[in-house]
């Protein structure tokens, strides 16, 4: 943000609304992670039962979720 959006960023570090402004930001950030995570796992049925039955694909499949769900966070929220 000090790089890419400098204005907003010294308009709320002098204001002493930046600190409220990124905890904002990474509660929003979190919501839509746990979100999506749990959209996409239950679209690929990436349920318990295939944890029991077979850990390494489970595991596989939650990574591959997981980096997903990074980059549409990263794209919806912290790079906009």
């Amino acid at each position: 943000m000090k790089s890419s959006h400098r204005v907003l960023y010294y308009n709320l570090l002098t204001s002493g609304k930046l600190y409220n402004y990124l905890a904002d930001v990474e509660r929003q950030a979190e919501n839509l992670f746990e979100q999506t995570i749990k959209s996409l796992a239950e679209q690929e049925q990436v349920t318990e039962k295939l944890k029991a039955e077979n850990m390494m694909l489970w595991v596989q499949k939650m990574n591959n979720i997981s980096n997903r769900a990074t980059e549409i966070v990263n794209e919806q929220v912290i790079y906009k």
